[in-house]
């Protein structure tokens, strides 16, 4: 019997796909801390209060606990993660330090305009070691911004306030229109945080620090609205 021919037309093969640009940004920033000693780690995007608020000293009057910021599932006690932080939880009531992870996937919040998503993409990553100082993050942070954005960057840090970090910063870059612009978060884990996953704050330290992907992608490419990257519009995605 004769080979049957080809069911695949050549201009269906002749095109091939590519990663889509948060993909790109969230694995090339994976690959980057795993080389420097970062372990990947993943977990459930439905949470429980404990794990997305309670256990990072998110209090019961914050703002992000009310219905208006997060989407609750079923009842009050799930919801989507709004952050990839529970991930880090998780991990360190299972583990014993030292260790350093991160946590790259999907998070849920109630935001939609061009700045912002219901669903976006987080990339997190926490270091808890004996004397860690906060000018290893300072020196961390700078390794992972210039490998984003080139040596030729300009960051600062401004003192801000997390929870579940004390003392905390943001990082802003300089533009080339001469404005900063906001990028990540970070600072020292606060010792409430590492005392409810049962590691003893008087012998162990760490950092932590947590970034947009989108926003990154946003920044890196020049592109002024989020909502671009899901229209699935292909001359848009092409371009990456």
């Amino acid at each position: 019997m004769p080979p049957k021919d080809n069911i695949f037309e050549p201009s269906i093969l002749s095109e091939l796909g590519s990663l889509h640009p948060i993909n790109q940004i969230k694995d090339s920033i994976s690959v980057f801390l795993s080389g420097l000693g970062f372990e990947i780690i993943d977990g459930p995007e439905i949470e429980t209060e404990e794990y997305n608020f309670d256990l990072l000293n998110i209090k019961k009057t914050h703002p992000a606990r009310q219905m208006h910021d997060t989407f609750y599932v079923n009842s009050k006690n799930h919801l989507l993660r709004t952050h990839t932080s529970p991930v880090q939880i998780r991990a360190m009531k299972t583990r014993k330090p030292p260790f350093s992870f991160i946590s790259a996937g999907k998070v849920y919040r109630k935001d939609d305009d061009s700045t912002h998503l219901p669903m976006f993409h987080q990339i997190e990553g926490i270091h808890i070691c004996k004397n860690v100082s906060f000018g290893e993050l300072k020196d961390l942070i700078l390794n992972i911004v210039t490998e984003i954005f080139g040596d030729d960057i300009s960051i600062r840090f401004r003192p801000s306030y997390f929870p579940f970090t004390e003392p905390s910063a943001e990082v802003d870059i300089l533009s080339d229109s001469g404005d900063w612009l906001e990028i990540l978060g970070c600072g020292i884990v606060n010792p409430v945080v590492l005392e409810n996953c049962d590691i003893d704050s008087n012998i162990f330290s760490g950092f932590a620090f947590g970034l947009g992907v989108e926003r990154i992608a946003m920044l890196k490419y020049g592109v002024s609205d989020i909502r671009d990257f899901y229209k699935s519009n292909l001359d848009f995605l092409i371009q990456f």
